[in-house]
């Protein structure tokens, strides 16, 4: 059970229910229909980013998938939150990479996105080796990182709102779904038609 592929999705939902605002945002992100179960955060060996509705022709309504999610909710008004997963692929796609999930309060999008960005390039580095100090400054570490030629690249989705005014739920949601080789047996016209994201798109 190693997906082959991966795609990254978001969404925002906003009900009196709590729960049912995380349907919304689930309905938002596109991946409602499915039965989802959250895993660690490794980015499997050669495993490929397709953009997210050639995933969702892969997968069923019903369907068991596998995803790494960040999630946060608030019925506070105008309070800002966030959900953000990181990703950081080695160069060697035979190695696995990993992927972060980091959820906030106070964060815009880009702050959020970096710091997940900073967790899972920093999770990796150190499996890789190389060589950095913690205290410095995440650009600046990202340099090294990406310098050292072990790490090709690292990116982030985030999903950031402002909290219903009325005090209604407000949820966010950041996914990784992940595709099993599985899920395209006896598909393969639709495999060969997913376009992969090319590196540094």
């Amino acid at each position: 059970m190693v997906p082959n592929r991966i795609f990254f999705t978001k969404g925002v939902g906003v009900h009196k229910d709590y729960l049912t605002s995380f349907e919304m945002a689930l309905r938002d992100a596109g991946i409602a229909p499915f039965n989802l179960v959250t895993v660690s955060s490794i980015f499997p060996p050669g495993c490929k980013k397709i953009y997210k509705d050639d995933g969702l022709k892969l997968i069923k309504p019903g369907q068991i998938i596998y995803c790494v999610m960040s999630r946060n909710a608030t019925n506070e008004p105008n309070r800002l939150i966030a959900a953000s997963v990181g990703c950081a692929m080695p160069t060697d796609e035979s190695q696995y990479g990993y992927l972060s999930e980091h959820h906030s309060f106070g964060e815009t999008d880009q702050k959020a996105g970096d710091y997940a960005e900073d967790l899972a390039a920093t999770m990796l580095a150190s499996t890789l080796g190389i060589e950095f100090d913690i205290n410095t400054a995440w650009d600046e570490r990202e340099d090294i990182y990406k310098m050292s030629g072990k790490i090709v690249k690292t990116t982030n989705i985030t999903q950031s709102a402002i909290g219903n005014k009325d005090g209604l739920w407000t949820t966010v949601l950041s996914t990784a779904v992940f595709i099993l080789p599985s899920y395209i047996e006896g598909n393969e016209d639709q495999q060969n038609n997913s376009k992969t994201v090319i590196k540094g798109e």
